[in-house]
């Protein structure tokens, strides 16, 4: 992934025009040119918002967006699930440690540990983001038409000489990519917080336990089946199995446990491929998807207008990895 360097930040302000004496166009004029351009695009951008969420979050469009989850997502889905907290640790090591001498190579080696798998559906938004809500249904960007107008406005005023404007491009285009790379995430995490929620909703009801997670569920239903099995090997039948066993339960073995977890991450794996169809409709009736596309916009002019590298962290894969935390405690693996 490409940075935009401070060679960059000062291209992106002086660049774009080769000034000459017969011009008189001052550097604070193409400053506040620019800047006006970028605005007048982000709040286009904004506008276009609701019409977004309403065409591919609400019903039907939200069936179209995660159809797209059919196939090899079903298996990439699950890996990521696993991935997640890797990744979460890797982030988090990157804030904590210090960017000293010695330990710079660490850093470089976080800098290339993958997010995850990226899943068509993933790919699909950001797709849809990058065409549809930043460059209003075309293919090609249209933030360098903004900007392009408001410098010929400025230049009208002192020559008729063209706008050299190729180099736009160049420094928006990393900011964006890296933007939607951080976009693409928070749907896995999404997708974690959903399979945190369903399990806590399905320990309470079905089970009468709280299980904040897919390991404390994957817990309960393996002392469960244990307690089955006991049961119905008891020496003196399953009636006074059952009786002992309310009183004693068995611990399950290492096989069964595994075996249990497996299958229950794989069920909320799957399901996770397709909760959005589900989810994407209540995110955006209580105003998540607004509010997250609204701090993606907001993170992008700011980066767009100062040209620093993206700083559109998202916050939902840490609140996910903190609820997969709770769920190892609870469950005794920490």
């Amino acid at each position: 992934m490409r940075i935009v360097t401070k060679a960059h930040a000062e291209a992106l302000i002086t660049m774009p025009i080769a000034t000459s004496p017969e011009q008189n166009v001052s550097e604070v004029e193409i400053e506040q040119a620019i800047r006006s351009g970028i605005k007048r695009y982000f709040d286009d951008c904004r506008a276009r918002i609701p019409t977004f969420i309403d065409r591919h979050f609400h019903y039907p469009g939200a069936i179209a967006t995660n159809q797209m989850a059919l196939g090899w997502d079903m298996l990439r889905a699950p890996i990521n699930l696993l991935w997640a907290p890797v990744y979460a640790l890797v982030c988090l090591l990157k804030i904590l440690v210090p960017k000293r001498t010695g330990l710079m190579w660490l850093h470089s080696l976080a800098n290339y540990v993958p997010a995850g798998l990226t899943t068509r559906v993933q790919q699909h938004i950001s797709h849809l983001i990058l065409v549809d809500l930043l460059n209003n249904g075309q293919q090609s960007s249209i933030l360098e038409g903004y900007l392009i107008a408001a410098l010929e406005a400025v230049y009208e005023r002192h020559t008729c000489k063209p706008v050299d404007h190729q180099r736009f491009s160049t420094l928006i285009e990393p900011l964006v990519a890296d933007a939607l790379s951080q976009y693409r995430m928070t749907r896995t995490a999404s997708a974690d917080i959903t399979n945190s929620i369903l399990c806590t909703v399905l320990g309470a009801f079905a089970f009468q336990k709280f299980t904040p997670g897919g390991i404390g569920l994957g817990v309960v239903l393996a002392t469960m089946l244990a307690t089955t099995l006991a049961t119905q090997n008891f020496i003196f039948g399953e009636t006074l199995g059952s009786w002992y066993y309310s009183w004693f339960p068995p611990e399950p073995s290492l096989a069964t446990m595994a075996s249990v977890m497996v299958a229950v991450m794989g069920s909320l794996a799957a399901f996770a491929a397709f909760s959005g169809v589900i989810f994407d409709p209540v995110q955006a009736a209580v105003g998540l998807h607004r509010r997250r596309l609204h701090k993606l916009l907001d993170h992008l002019q700011r980066d767009v207008t100062i040209s620093t590298q993206s700083s559109f962290r998202p916050k939902d894969q840490f609140v996910a990895r903190i609820l997969d935390m709770f769920d190892m405690i609870k469950t005794g693996l920490l």
